[in-house]
């Protein structure tokens, strides 16, 4: 396996403000904390101490090993109960609950912070820091996890359920898991069945839990359910805050102003209440409507809903406004790693989460990889390309190929010289005889210029029929690396590199190429 980085922008796969937000957060500054360095962190951790209590992390350790249970390993345990040591801090990622851990960025960002992680304790050896990944089990847009690509396949899972995702039953999995299985050959299923094993529960957030603990259990990874009793209430004062103050929405939206002003894209809106209700099924937002407060069928006046808060702080959620100034507070974190959307909604929270008087984390875009296996090389060399190449547009590619390798045939360049001077002659014969007819020479001459034009793309189209194999080995790596013109991590699932059933050591060279303090796309490229 060979590693190399190329700069976000030469890849021409990233936007202006994304480059930015990698590359230089000083531009940002008004938004953010600090910009994101290795140094940063030593002011973040003074930050951070003045405000996470021994009691916050008395009850963070508790509840963690409460949702782990009896299926904690040692190593997980002891990392776990580090966390009530004043030293001690986090870095976290967060993300939906995706079909078996894909699509395949689901674990590019959690090992970026693990990496993090190891990188900070072997800097700041006086303090322990913990990666953390975030289950969104709250989120209710099943849509958007009911389906995973695995070797080109689409494979979906219907719930037929609705409200939060981590509360859905896992009625049918199985008939998933060996759908799965069936990908992989008999003396190549040993690992992914330990793994598929451990994708189980009675929901869908246990087995997402089971999932990546299974994964990811080398590497000292603590994984965090949200949607939890002890941790609500201590979200509840800044609810309570949020149904009668309503103040997050005019916070952000005066944010909002600032950053389009300074030429950024919104990329959520705050409402007056940025609460759900959850009941068994239901995810309703929360509004106030004459008065009264309603969520689906539901309606309470002031002193009910409050009632119901200090009662039961589960059965209200926070959306994507709250949802960070809840993990922030519950949490002794110190960055949070994201995708480069996720990241620049934070730009927007900054304001709201001083308000509630919680700390602004350290902010980073994830690592961007591209893996580039066996069956792309293979083409890559078949046709002569350099594994920077699959970057180049797919018709630029061709027209290179077919410039290079069919040069003499479409050589148009004494062609071009020859149409240059015939329209030299013709507007000066034309002109010469009458003055007035210069506006009919550069109309034929236009006709004449097509004509050339026409005459070229035939050729061209010919050229292309000659060399039809490397025109579609061109369009199997362009497919392969980038399907519908996307980048590969936001498709493909980790699985459809592991067709050798080695999920594990795969896992590892991942984690190797990681750079958690580097901004460049990694490109990994197999050896044939």
């Amino acid at each position: 396996m060979q590693v190399f980085n190329i700069h976000r922008k030469e890849t021409g796969l990233f936007s202006d403000h994304q480059v930015r937000l990698v590359y230089d957060q000083k531009s940002i500054q008004p938004y953010i904390q600090e910009p994101f360095s290795k140094e940063t962190f030593v002011c973040q951790i003074k930050l951070k101490s003045s405000q996470f209590s021994i009691d916050d992390r008395e009850v963070l350790v508790s509840t963690l090993l409460n949702q782990y249970g009896n299926s904690i390993s040692p190593t997980v345990k002891s990392t776990i109960e580090s966390l009530r040591n004043e030293a001690t801090f986090t870095v976290t990622t967060g993300h939906q609950l995706t079909l078996l851990a894909g699509p395949f960025y689901f674990v590019i960002k959690i090992l970026h912070v693990i990496k993090l992680a190891q990188e900070l304790n072997d800097t700041y050896p006086n303090n322990k820091f913990v990666p953390v990944y975030w289950m969104a089990s709250e989120d209710h847009d099943f849509e958007e996890i009911q389906s995973t690509s695995l070797f080109n396949n689409t494979i979906t899972h219907d719930y037929q359920q609705k409200g939060p995702v981590g509360r859905f039953n896992l009625n049918g999995f199985e008939g998933f898991k060996t759908e799965i299985l069936a990908f992989f050959g008999e003396d190549k299923r040993s690992e992914v069945e330990a793994i598929l094993e451990a994708y189980s529960g009675s929901n869908l957030a246990k087995a997402t839990h089971g999932l990546v603990n299974e994964l990811f259990l080398d590497y000292g990874l603590v994984i965090i359910d949200g949607d939890d009793h002890s941790l609500k209430s201590r979200f509840a004062p800044i609810m309570k805050s949020e149904l009668i103050n309503r103040a997050s929405e005019v916070l952000v939206q005066e944010t909002d102003k600032k950053l389009a002003t300074d030429g950024y894209k919104v990329q959520i809106h705050a409402r007056p209440i940025n609460l759900f209700y959850i009941e068994k099924g239901t995810r309703d937002r929360i509004e106030f409507i004459d008065g009264n407060y309603t969520a689906g069928n539901k309606t309470w006046s002031e002193e009910e809903i409050i009632s119901e808060l200090d009662a039961s702080p589960e059965n209200f959620s926070p959306n994507v406004v709250l949802r960070p100034v809840y993990q922030e507070l519950v949490l002794p974190n110190l960055a949070y790693v994201g995708g480069a959307g996720e990241i620049s909604y934070w730009l927007q929270l900054k304001s709201t989460f001083e308000h509630y008087k919680v700390q602004y984390p350290l902010i980073q875009v994830r690592n961007s990889l591209l893996w580039i296996d066996k069956s792309v090389v293979k083409k890559l060399d078949k046709t002569k390309l350099n594994w920077n190449d699959v970057f180049t547009d797919r018709d630029r590619l061709k027209k290179d190929y077919l410039e290079t390798h069919a040069s003499e045939e479409l050589d148009f360049v004494k062609l071009d010289d020859l149409s240059i001077q015939l329209s030299v002659e013709m507007r000066s014969k034309v002109t010469s005889v009458n003055p007035n007819l210069e506006q009919f020479a550069n109309a034929e001459i236009a006709r004449l210029g097509k004509q050339l034009d026409g005459l070229k793309a035939k050729l061209i189209k010919d050229a292309k029929g000659k060399h039809d194999q490397a025109m579609k080995n061109i369009d199997f790596i362009k497919d392969r690396l980038f399907p519908s013109g996307g980048l590969q991590e936001r498709s493909a699932n980790l699985f459809s590199f592991c067709a050798d059933g080695q999920v594990k050591s795969k896992m590892n060279q991942l984690f190797n190429a990681i750079d958690p303090f580097g901004g460049d796309m990694i490109v990994l490229v197999e050896n044939e």
